[in-house]
Parts: C-alpha cells; structure tokens; sequence
C-alpha cells in the first residue's frame, strides 16, 4: 500500500535553519527521511502551519491523506505569539476530518492545546537531547504505539516545557521523572491522535549536535550548573548511543505506519 503522509513543520525558519546546520535537515525533512526508510513508497507532503496558503491547499486535499504527523520544534506554547496560534488553529481544523494523527513533543503541545489541554513549563527540569527510562504503564502496554517496545526505555528528547492537563478523555500511556505526561492517545472532533514528548525520529548524535549548538543558551539559564557539568552530560548521551538499536528506537513510528494502513 502507497501511503500518503502530511507532515506538519514545527519551527519557524530561524528555528529551522539551526536544526539544519545541527542536525543535517530540518524537523520535518528528518521524519521525511525516516518515514521513507521505514515505508519506501510512501509519499509525503510537508507543510508550514505559518503560511496560509499551505495550510488552505492542505486542508482541501485532506481525503487523499492517509495520516498526519505534527514535528517538534523550538517554539513555546505559552508565548503565544500570532504563529504558534496559527499551529493551534490548524491542528484544530484537521481534527475534523478523521485522520489518525501522530504527534511529536512539540507537535504534542500543539494537538493537546487545540484539544482544550494545557502545557506549561516543566517544574523538573528539561530533557536535553535525552529522556532516562521512560516507564510504559499498564494503559500503554495495551496501546498498539507501544507494540514490540521495550517497556522502560531510553530515547532521544528535549522540551523545556509538558503537558500539565490532559485533554478529555486522554489516555496516559508512558512518564519518566522529569515529565509525567511522556506519551498520550486521545480524540478529538473526528480524529485520532497519538502524542509521544520525546524523539523516535531522531538519533543521538543530532541531540549532541543540538545540545552544543544551544550550550551558551543552556549555562545561561542554568539548565547546567556550569560547562564541567554540560560536557559530562554530553558524554552521558554518547554512551547511551551505544545502546539504542534503530528498531526498538523507531518502534512507534513503525506501529502508527502500519495502524495507518488498516484505513
């Protein structure tokens, strides 16, 4: 089957332009990239929610979607600015034509507040380019995301920010110590949506490549004591690459692709 995917960038093209240089393409070229390696005849559209034009065509082509990924991204929901209600306001509409939509970190906060959810700033702490045994609960081990999932894990992530109340009738399906909403199933108007606050779409060294390319940033507001304290960080990150095997690290990615299919 010939699946036909949206993908929703996440960043502006200031924020774009950093995971470019970082991460060797943006947000949504990278889950491009891994949807085409996991589905080769898979054919993808990408879309900018800040342009209008983009967001009108996408919505009138919507019946030849067979689903629709939201990326992460730099931006902050509470800041509210003219763009990220754009990102709001397009979620919301696709909401309304049935689609199974897979939702990732900031493209969580993005599906949770047009779904009458709330995010905020974490009082824990960020995840910085890591999120440390993730802990499947009993809902999500029933949950086809987490088919074949390791049901403590290690993955890619960073959010300064979570999602702080649910959306009706969400299921929490994983948490870790720093946030308790890690991954959430819900619907809402005629849709289905999987959010995950971490990163399947990405591989460790980007997170490392992100993580310097926003240290000055990081020891400014201190997220890290001081640089002793980054660069053991960083090092934490690369041994943990040494563990991650692409299978176990790509599996929802993989589990929602093939749910999309049974349309």
């Amino acid at each position: 089957m010939n699946l036909n995917i949206l993908i929703v960038e996440g960043n502006n093209p200031h924020d774009s332009s950093v995971f470019i240089r970082a991460a060797k393409a943006s947000c949504s070229e990278n889950l491009k990239n891994l949807v085409q390696k996991l589905e080769p005849s898979s054919k993808i559209k990408i879309i900018n929610p800040n342009k209008d034009d983009e967001t009108k065509q996408a919505l009138d082509d919507m019946e030849q979607y067979n689903g629709i990924i939201f990326t992460g991204g730099a931006m902050r929901i509470n800041d509210m600015t003219d763009e990220i209600k754009k990102h709001i306001n397009f979620a919301s509409n696709c909401f309304e034509h049935g689609k199974k939509i897979l939702a990732i970190c900031w493209g969580l906060q993005v599906c949770s507040t047009a779904a009458g959810g709330k995010v905020a700033p974490s009082n824990n702490g960020a995840h910085i380019g890591i999120a440390s045994d993730v802990v499947i609960n009993e809902e999500g081990k029933k949950n086809l995301i987490y088919k074949n999932k390791k049901s403590i894990f290690t993955t890619p992530a960073f959010n300064f920010d979570e999602v702080i109340e649910l959306p009706k009738n969400a299921k929490l399906l994983s948490s870790d110590k720093i946030n308790r909403v890690m991954a959430i199933h819900f619907k809402s108007g005629e849709s289905e949506i999987w959010g995950l606050q971490y990163h399947p779409d990405y591989e460790y060294w980007q997170m490392v490549n992100l993580s310097n390319a926003r240290k000055d940033r990081l020891l400014n507001n201190n997220i890290f004591k001081n640089e002793t304290e980054f660069e053991n960080h960083i090092k934490y990150i690369k041994n943990e690459d040494e563990k991650l095997d692409f299978a176990n690290r790509t599996c929802e990615i993989k589990n929602w692709l093939e749910n999309i299919k049974l349309n």
